[in-house]
């Protein structure tokens, strides 16, 4: 699982500052607000919306909110359907804009990513599971030439189709690619089909309906037509299978453990399989994620590891001082303070919570890999 960290473990230097290349979602909000707030046509319903919520809030609990009041909403106080439905496309408009940017040319850990799912035997197709919205995956993917499935079939305007999601029969060597939370090429069209299209495709180059078109990003989990909520659905319901499927391995990158509704799934299928175990690498040290710790302790399946430490078998514990420097991955995975002062009293810190250094491990992994296939038969 590609949380929102992943994107943001990627820099780059526009005008001398570093940025990530796609904020976190507390700088996707500042980045929305910021917009909205400058557009004549939106600022005042914008300004009434964010009244009824608090100054914490993200784009994800706007967006909930704003749908929850399209269902219910009567003309008055400025927030009528048709200005909220307007200010619904406008925050998708806006998102779209910020994430929908390409990956650098330069090897990213997508890249490496994409390269280890390639070149990694296995007897099944792999899954990979992400609530972000970007298309930095399929770039990577389509880069390296990497077969993969995500639930569209089709060529100038692909379409969903449950079926083939169902159907277990790909080559191992394909991958398949979950957005629990949409993407910025997913649309609803007015006759309810949902469509994936190019982005840079122009509306008015394509000979395509217009009228009640509606850019899926971020399912609310509130009522709507089965059309609407089918895509988000179908992908948690290939989570919870993943998860109840033998001896499955859930690996989560970038991903804090914040989003409730993703949480109940992971947990609710680790409570059920007990052979199955996720690991979540976090960034940062554990005092960042003092709830996640928590249920950590509960779920002896659910090991957390952050810089500083790690829950492992409901157990709480710190990294310890001494290293072992003659582990091939020493020096990737974990910062030895000692390798560097050798008086330091430091505690070892781990340092795959960053999507960059997680990257490096596959990329080393799988060189260890082809290393030991190759020395055997040499001469």
């Amino acid at each position: 699982m590609l949380g929102a960290g992943c994107p943001a473990s990627i820099r780059r230097e526009p005008e001398g500052s570093s940025q990530p290349l796609i904020p976190d979602i507390c700088g996707l909000t500042t980045f929305v607000d910021t917009e909205l707030k400058k557009s004549d046509a939106h600022k005042e319903s914008y300004a009434k919306l964010r009244s009824r919520l608090p100054s914490t809030s993200t784009i994800e609990d706007i967006l909930t909110h704003l749908r929850l009041l399209l269902e219910v909403v009567r003309d008055g106080d400025g927030l009528d359907k048709a200005s909220l439905e307007r200010l619904d496309a406008e925050i998708c408009r806006i998102t779209t804009k910020k994430v929908d940017v390409d990956l650098p040319e330069t090897s990213t850990p997508y890249h490496r990513l994409a390269n280890w799912v390639g070149g990694i035997p296995r007897t099944h197709p792999i899954e990979i599971f992400t609530p972000n919205y970007d298309l930095l995956v399929e770039q990577a993917f389509e880069a390296y030439k990497i077969p993969y499935f995500d639930g569209f079939i089709g060529s100038r305007q692909a379409f969903f189709d449950l079926a083939s999601m169902e159907n277990e029969e790909l080559p191992s060597r394909w991958g398949r690619l979950w957005k629990v939370h949409g993407s910025v090429n997913w649309w609803r069209i007015n006759n309810g089909e949902v469509i994936r299209r190019d982005t840079r495709d122009t509306r008015d180059t394509l000979p395509r309906p217009v009228a009640d078109e509606r850019q899926m990003i971020y399912p609310s989990h509130l009522k709507y037509d089965q059309s609407r909520r089918m895509p988000y659905l179908a992908m948690l319901d290939r989570l919870r299978s993943f998860l109840a499927r033998g001896k499955a391995v859930l690996v989560t990158s970038g991903y804090s453990f914040r989003d409730q509704h993703l949480n109940e799934v992971i947990f609710d299928g680790l409570r059920s399989n007990t052979n199955a175990v996720c690991f979540g690498l976090l960034f940062g040290p554990k005092t960042n994620y003092c709830d996640q710790v928590k249920e950590a302790r509960k779920h002896p399946n659910l090991s957390l590891l952050a810089t500083d430490g790690a829950v492992l078998g409901t157990i709480e514990r710190d990294w310890r001082p001494d290293d072992q420097t003659g582990h091939p991955m020493h020096g990737l995975a974990v910062n030895s303070p000692s390798a560097i002062d050798a008086n330091s009293t430091k505690n070892c810190e781990f340092l795959l919570g960053d999507f960059k250094a997680f990257g490096e491990f596959l990329a080393r992994q799988l060189l260890q890999f082809y290393d030991e296939q190759v020395t055997p038969n040499a001469p």
